[in-house]
């Protein structure tokens, strides 16, 4: 996935006269805790209304307090939307990507050859490892997880494995390649932000990344043994026979697969490929499945409710089209609102930038860097941020402190990229959680890849020998507290 990437204010951007000091950068921050923490998981209420709260006490907060104007907080708030646009537009065309794969037969067909293949012992690494290389191929984790991943959460379901399970192996790979590939945005943003090159960056990542991956996979492998039983007589065939009673399963239901992947591998933007799979999708329900034009496309805007004869097969083919996308996008929309004001208003620069002057060596900078990047992931809603923040806050420091540029994309992507989907109102949360139909603190306990990530590059950062832990910027972080 692409997306437009704005400059975000940093610490000396904002006038002084209106830059907020760490009490009055905390308290938005706090509300926002508050709320989400009251309203989502106190009262239970879905998270449109807590992030709507937190959007006016953070409006209140830089209109009335820091003097910002209505037009400074709307612009603020409005660059965030641009910024998450792509986000925006690719959940629109997914909601309909995906019930044009499963009236074309792609969806049913991947799911009936892969319940002829996969057994449950192996289902989890094998999935991991799966979404790992389709991720490392064509630079999309949002792709991956929306086709491959829509699929796998089928087949998972006719072996029996909890969809939860599922969801968290599909992020781990989904993740892991991402971060490796040079066709990832994400990996492109963090080499740009930090003035790296781009195979150094990947190549700073490389060992984190494998060994991190690596333990994920094997954690499933011991999952998978332990997570399910037998499978109940006649499942699989049952839901097989459903399936094959339902749609042509012929190889050309896998048309719109292999249109959607040849062009994410040719280098096409996600937005347009994904589109080019709606269209492939559409005409393989015209001439595979022997649909009508106008009922193809209906599907792509009304979603399917297939009737196979197998209430576990309805319900795993039930798809919203676009127009079950509004619960989901009116999230988004909200949480990069949220963003924006918090950006504008100067909160992330000042506490990224008080988290800055506490450094007092090289372990704990690239510690306080994945801290930051993980923190502000958190309350801007989108990965980008969590990049473009700490990326350009702070990489005036790693040349104070003799280190490499590459240190700190290591740093913030390792920490930044895969923690996204674990906060329910990020962005990247909701949209997984959208296309594989689980809660994101359902699936959360097992995509063990966002927290090995972090945790590993926190580990060998602290009880490694690569960084010395050297003072020699002293001066610096001492200066910066006397700017205060």
């Amino acid at each position: 996935m692409t997306s437009l990437t704005l400059e975000p204010l940093t610490y000396e951007d904002i006038p002084s006269e209106r830059r907020p000091g760490v009490l009055q950068a905390l308290v938005p921050v706090l509300g926002v805790v508050l709320f989400l923490g009251i309203g989502s998981g106190y009262l239970k209420l879905a998270p449109h209304g807590p992030l709507l709260w937190s959007i006016v006490l953070t409006g209140a907060v830089g209109k009335y307090w820091l003097g910002y104007s209505w037009d400074d907080l709307y612009e603020g708030l409005a660059d965030s939307l641009l910024m998450g646009l792509q986000a925006i537009l690719i959940l629109f065309i997914i909601y309909g990507l995906i019930a044009t794969w499963v009236s074309a037969g792609t969806i049913p067909g991947l799911m009936y050859y892969g319940l002829s293949i996969l057994t449950p012992d192996v289902f989890l690494p094998a999935t991991a490892l799966l979404a790992m290389v389709v991720a490392f191929s064509i630079g999309s984790s949002w792709t991956t997880a929306g086709t491959l991943g829509v699929a796998f959460i089928g087949i998972g379901s006719g072996l029996g494995v909890p969809t939860p399970m599922t969801a968290g192996a599909i992020l781990s790979g989904a993740y892991a390649g991402d971060k490796q590939s040079p066709l990832s945005d994400t990996t492109n943003l963090a080499a740009a932000v930090t003035n790296t090159d781009l195979y150094d960056h990947i190549r700073a990542m490389r060992n984190g990344t494998v060994l991190a991956f690596g333990l994920s996979v094997l954690l499933y492998a011991v999952l998978g043994l332990r997570a399910v039983g037998e499978i109940p007589t006649g499942r699989v065939a049952e839901i097989q026979g459903a399936l094959a009673g339902s749609y042509d399963l012929s190889v050309l239901v896998l048309i719109p697969l292999v249109v959607t992947f040849g062009l994410a591998l040719y280098g096409i933007p996600a937005l347009p490929t994904l589109v080019a799979g709606v269209f492939a999708g559409a005409f393989t329900t015209i001439f595979v499945q022997g649909r009508s034009f106008t009922a193809a496309w209906t599907v792509f805007l009304d979603g399917t409710a297939p009737e196979t004869g197998t209430a576990l097969v309805n319900d795993l083919l039930a798809s919203g089209g676009i127009s079950g996308s509004a619960w989901t996008i009116a999230v988004v929309v909200a949480a990069l609102s949220l963003g924006g004001l918090l950006e504008r208003t100067g909160v992330l620069a000042v506490l990224a930038h008080h988290l800055a002057t506490a450094v007092r060596g090289q372990r704990s900078l690239v510690v306080g860097t994945g801290i930051s990047a993980i923190f502000v992931n958190a309350f801007s809603a989108q990965q980008y941020m969590s990049i473009v923040v700490p990326g350009l806050t702070l990489r005036n420091l790693y040349d104070e402190y003799g280190l490499t540029s590459d240190d700190l994309s290591q740093a913030i992507e390792s920490a930044g990229t895969p923690t996204g989907a674990l906060f329910p109102w990020h962005a990247g949360a909701v949209y997984m959680s959208a296309v594989f139909g689980v809660g994101t603190l359902a699936y959360a306990p097992y995509y063990f890849f966002a927290f090995l990530s972090p945790l590993l590059l926190f580990a060998t950062t602290l009880f490694g020998r690569r960084y010395d832990g050297s003072e020699q910027a002293d001066s610096v972080a001492s200066s910066a507290v006397a700017d205060d």
